[in-house]
């Protein structure tokens, strides 16, 4: 009996422990990453308002190398660096939230096309870690402190509370899910939501689909095939930003002169295009596919999109893949409507939602954000399209230091690195 109530006492003390912690960390991340998300926004509105701006993106990128020598970083890791440390128990330099606050702000203010969602796992991670420290936490329990600061930022930056829950777990280790911070990180992610959205008055544009009509044999077979092409983009998508990274890292050893001449190819690139569009997260373009049903992109927009970020990311801008993946399945979608029976916006929401499967291997967060996003009328189309997604991207991902624990095809472990 006395052995059960100490059971009891330890299993309730300590799911209490991690409530406090969970509404600690969700407050503050929260609403750091509320302001970064605000930041973002001004930002980006004052490139579009002048645009002429895109000509100093070469010389910014001196600023964002500049920032990270002065911290003794040589070689930004990125989400990379936080999915290693999440799953190793490493803690993260207190100075990576500053600094990719920081660059991302200049990377879209001066026009590079980059996310903002892959800068806030790094952030959130970071004052995670901090955090942590600071409570003095055991080693094994400032993991699950990063993967809490990780649900906050997602959460309060892109105000999905349900996935951003889930993301911080399935992203580490595809096949394997941390439980154990299941509690923390769905507070923390609740927490920060309602702090970015009614305390700091946050908006997100709305994505929730008007009308679609019931699946049937048709739909469905259509949806497999938007979903198969969508997973063939996605992993050509991962192909080319790991391409692109190596080049530049390859032929061009000086950092200053790699992210200039990034900045430059991004610049020369806008030229060429006419548009704007392809430059920060194209929010605008990726609002228009859902809503306006007679919106039409030019057919190989995501393709553009790919080389943009790859260029971007590649060179050394800062701020994430996530955003730039979402465009690529959304003006994908769009683009493919025109042969496929299904609706405008559900198909530029169903390539949204099967590109950020394929590059992140999260099929669970995927889901959970299209029903946040397009609403629970959809589901069927989504499970269907993301299931397809996941299966036929193979064991490609975005970061290289994501671990593949089981196979997607046998029932075999295979423990190896995304490709």
């Amino acid at each position: 009996m006395k052995e059960l109530r100490e059971k009891w006492i330890q299993t309730y003390g300590n799911g209490i422990k991690w409530l406090i912690i969970g509404i600690l960390s969700g407050a503050v991340v929260g609403s750091i990453a509320a302001f970064f998300a605000k930041g973002i926004q001004v930002v980006s509105q004052f490139r579009q308002a002048h645009p002429h701006i895109i000509a100093l993106l070469p010389f910014s990128g001196l600023l964002i190398v500049l920032s990270y020598h002065l911290f003794s970083v040589r070689n930004p890791k990125g989400t990379n660096l936080v999915l290693e440390s999440v799953r190793d128990g490493q803690p993260l330099p207190y100075y990576m939230a500053p600094l990719i606050i920081f660059s991302t702000v200049i990377s879209h203010l001066f026009g590079a096309s980059v996310g903002r969602e892959g800068a806030a796992l790094q952030v959130g991670s970071s004052l995670g870690s901090s955090i942590g420290k600071l409570l003095r936490l055991k080693e094994k329990e400032r993991k699950r402190m990063m993967m809490c600061g990780m649900s906050a930022a997602f959460s309060g930056l892109f105000g999905t509370p349900l996935a951003a829950a889930v993301l911080s777990m399935e992203i580490c280790t595809v096949g394997h899910m941390y439980y154990t911070a299941l509690l923390p990180c769905t507070v923390s992610a609740l927490v920060a939501h309602f702090f970015a959205e009614r305390v700091l008055k946050v908006t997100e544009p709305e994505l929730a689909l008007k009308m679609v009509s019931e699946i049937d044999w048709k739909s469905a077979l259509a949806t497999i095939a938007l979903a198969i092409v969508a997973s063939l983009v996605s992993v050509l998508f991962i192909l080319s930003a790991h391409k692109a990274k190596s080049l530049f890292t390859k032929y061009i050893r000086n950092p200053y002169f790699r992210i200039m001449l990034s900045g430059a190819l991004v610049f020369l690139g806008t030229l060429l295009v006419g548009s704007g569009a392809y430059n920060g997260t194209g929010m605008d373009i990726i609002v228009k596919t859902i809503q306006e049903n007679g919106y039409r992109v030019f057919f190989l927009a995501f393709l553009l999109k790919i080389l943009f970020t790859a260029v971007s990311l590649g060179g050394g801008f800062q701020g994430g893949e996530i955003v730039p993946s979402i465009f690529i399945g959304a003006t994908l979608g769009n683009a493919m409507q025109s042969f496929l029976p299904l609706d405008p916006g559900l198909s530029a929401a169903l390539g949204m939602a099967c590109v950020f499967c394929g590059v992140t291997n999260c099929p669970l967060s995927a889901l959970l954000i299209s029903f946040e996003l397009f609403g629970f009328h959809a589901s069927s189309y989504f499970i269907l399209a993301i299931a397809i997604s996941y299966l036929c991207s193979g064991n490609y991902g975005l970061y290289h230091t994501q671990k593949i624990l089981f196979s997607k095809t046998e029932e075999e472990e295979i423990n190896e690195l995304a490709h």
